[in-house]
């Protein structure tokens, strides 16, 4: 049975729960899912595809953001492939379309948030709101914890005090830094680690760097562990952001604001996938059982960084990439299909890059270009297509 380098075998399809949500999310996830139609032909992989509602759709026929229902779906599939959530007509209504996303998170203990940062293709870095000079190279991923701290909790809200309690057990710390650790032992020599604080002036965070210490110690011994704190990093990611390549780990708050702000670097939403796992990636002896699919892989549920984009709902102008990687990372991490999700990354650069690097440079309105959503998946599809028979 062949393998993945990093030991884990592909599966060969699985149990998804897709949730587009609203506005632009059913979109650009109907254009994503037609890149899966061509891998499940190529490899003869079956996903098993259930619909349902979250979000400001489900507030609408069911009065609550995610029913039970669907929390119910969520812990019994190997991945959720999900939209996006909320828009103006919701307003300030309690609870608002994204509170289901935190519940789903929640019930699912999906509890480390990936954020790559890097440039889809090479000719995007134009784009980036930093000096392309700065910018140039940056390749790191963010994990952010996703279940605990001050987003958590039992919360004292009254006219004159509000109170959220930023709290950590060593069983959080412990599975976060360990995800981290997995994932830069998927590269040979081990990708740096930095572990994202406040240990100057809070206490938990004094016991989350010593907690995330501990873990690399003794289970990850081989990685270069480095602490930083998050105000400076929030500096520097600014002026030097190729200096953290590799890894950066950080608690819910820290990592929530550190990972908008990476994610800015690069230009547009538009393009900016994400991830969630239950578990660290890789071989379940390297990794442990937390978190393991039906298939082998990591449960997880998947989605781009950018929102609902009311604004462009329906007109068929919305970038579909970040939906496309996103479905790229699905693969990689709840199915171990390492192949076929580098093929959608490559397929996709080579769609974005200009013509005289030998490119289709096809790009949307968000990236200076002309096409649509519609344009964009076909060229996508074509690419990937071209490439799985190579």
């Amino acid at each position: 049975m062949p393998t993945n380098p990093d030991g884990t075998v592909p599966a060969k399809g699985g149990r998804l729960l897709i949730l587009p949500g609203d506005h632009i999310g059913p979109e650009v996830v109907h254009e994503a899912l037609k890149i899966l139609d061509i891998i499940e032909h190529s490899t003869g992989a079956k996903f098993t595809r259930d619909f349902d509602l979250c979000g400001g759709c489900s507030l609408d026929k069911h009065k609550t953001s995610v029913t039970e229902e669907v929390l119910k779906k969520c812990e019994e599939v190997d991945a959720v492939f999900f939209g996006s959530a909320g828009g103006p007509e919701w307003g300030t209504v309690q609870p608002n379309p994204e509170s289901g996303l935190l519940r789903i998170r929640e019930r699912m203990q999906i509890f480390a948030n990936l954020r790559p940062c890097m440039f889809a293709s090479k000719a995007l870095i134009s784009y980036a709101p930093i000096r392309p000079e700065i910018v140039q190279g940056v390749n790191f991923m963010f994990v952010r914890e996703n279940c605990g701290g001050a987003y958590y909790g039992n919360k004292i809200e009254e006219e004159d005090y509000g109170c959220d309690p930023w709290q950590y057990s060593r069983h959080e710390i412990e599975r976060v830094a360990r995800v981290a650790g997995a994932l830069a032992m998927q590269h040979d020599p081990p990708l740096p680690v930095w572990s994202v604080d406040k240990a100057n002036v809070l206490a938990n965070s004094r016991v989350w760097r010593r907690i995330v210490k501990e873990v690399f110690d003794r289970e990850f011994p081989t990685v270069k562990l480095q602490n930083q704190l998050a105000d400076s990093l929030a500096m520097l990611l600014i002026t030097k952001p190729t200096a953290f390549n590799g890894v950066l780990v950080g608690d819910n708050t820290f990592g929530d604001i550190l990972s908008d702000e990476a994610g800015g670097l690069t230009g547009s939403l538009g393009l900016l996938p994400s991830a969630s796992l239950a578990g660290p990636p890789g071989p379940a002896e390297a990794g442990g059982t937390l978190g393991r699919n039906s298939v082998g892989g990591v449960t997880g549920l998947y989605e781009p960084v950018h929102g609902s984009a009311p604004d462009i709902s329906g007109k068929g102008l919305a970038n579909p990439v970040g939906q496309v990687l996103s479905l790229a990372m699905m693969l990689r991490y709840s199915f171990n299909m390492h192949r076929e999700a580098d093929i959608v990354e490559k397929a996709i650069e080579k769609v974005l890059d200009s013509k005289a690097d030998g490119g289709l440079e096809i790009r949307t309105g968000d990236l200076g270009g002309k096409a649509g959503t519609k344009e964009m998946s076909e060229a996508i599809q074509n690419t990937v297509r071209e490439m799985l028979k190579s």
